[in-house]
């Protein structure tokens, strides 16, 4: 991948997202110079319609100093981000957005609203994360998870993280994804939980528990992602090699596996707060403007997906 002429997977979602129509989104307290910057820019891009919801006066000050035009966009004025984040997802609520994005305040605070029992975005499924990663050294675009909201997830919440991961992969276009079950070993044993949730994750997939992906684990990571090392442990697997999905034992081995990959391995992340009622971009401060506009074209397709359900 040429990282400086832009030709990289990442490319190939946007791409995707050509003759799309824009998305409302609810952008919450975007009141820092790089939240309100990559929600404006994912406008200019026609990926969304931001919505800015949070302190209007604050909103217009920062856009000033940063030269940013709020000509054509719609400030939805609240005092603080505790009301910026309930008010963006009444918004979602009130079917005006269709998107919800994370502006400059915390995460928790915004996850706090969408998980509110009354007033939130809950429905059936648990709530997860995804990393969605562009890796020089691997031949596509790869999704994570875990790694940022369960943090020791039992095998009720690895099906639900699982078919969350599933339906976005198949929302960008792949019709039945490879997910790699992740552990220390590739054998099963008792005394490693990993290896049996594995082990029961793909006996799920056989019996309809799980849909639309081609499941195989535990997988140590050398033989998920190296055919040729699944192949000398005498490995016969379909998904060695070519995963789509690694999911991750838990929150904490995901988090180490993304950020080894950000910064050992150059790679690109976006993210994104799957299993809520519409899809939660998460930014951070410190993303880059591939990984920005990357989350926004992400949530698009999602968002579009999940317009062509009944």
């Amino acid at each position: 991948m040429n990282r400086e002429t832009g030709t990289g997977k990442y490319e190939g979602l946007l791409e995707r997202c050509k003759g799309l129509d824009p998305i409302p989104t609810a952008v919450a307290h975007p009141c820092e110079e790089t939240a309100l910057a990559g929600a404006l820019e994912a406008g200019a891009k026609k990926l969304i319609v931001p919505i800015l919801v949070g302190p209007a006066a604050k909103i217009r000050e920062i856009a000033a100093k940063s030269g940013l035009d709020l000509a054509r966009t719609e400030i939805v004025d609240v005092p603080h981000s505790h009301a910026a984040a309930a008010r963006a997802v009444e918004l979602v609520r009130e079917g005006k957005a269709e998107v919800l994005m994370k502006g400059s305040l915390h995460t928790d605070e915004l996850l706090g609203a969408v998980v509110a029992r009354e007033t939130g975005l809950r429905t059936a499924r648990r709530i997860s994360h995804v990393f969605i990663i562009d890796v020089p050294t691997y031949h596509k675009v790869l999704i994570v998870t875990d790694a940022a909201i369960n943090i020791a997830p039992t095998l009720e919440d690895k099906v639900d993280i699982c078919q969350n991961a599933v339906d976005l992969a198949r929302s960008l276009g792949l019709e039945t994804p490879k997910v790699a079950i992740l552990a220390a070993v590739e054998t099963v044993n008792s005394k490693m939980t990993a290896t049996l949730d594995a082990a029961a994750l793909c006996k799920m997939a056989e019996r309809g528990q799980i849909t639309g992906a081609m499941l195989d684990g535990p997988l140590a990571f050398d033989n998920a992602i190296s055919l040729e090392a699944a192949r000398i442990k005498g490995i016969q697997s379909k998904v060695a090699g070519d995963p789509d999905i690694l999911l991750v034992p838990d929150l904490e081995a995901g988090n180490i596996l993304a950020k080894l990959l950000s910064f050992l391995a150059k790679a690109d992340s976006a993210g994104l707060v799957l299993g809520a009622r519409v899809p939660i971009i998460l930014t951070s401060r410190a993303d880059n403007v591939r990984s920005r506009i990357a989350s926004c074209a992400v949530a698009v397709l999602a968002a579009h997906a999940r317009r062509k359900k009944p």
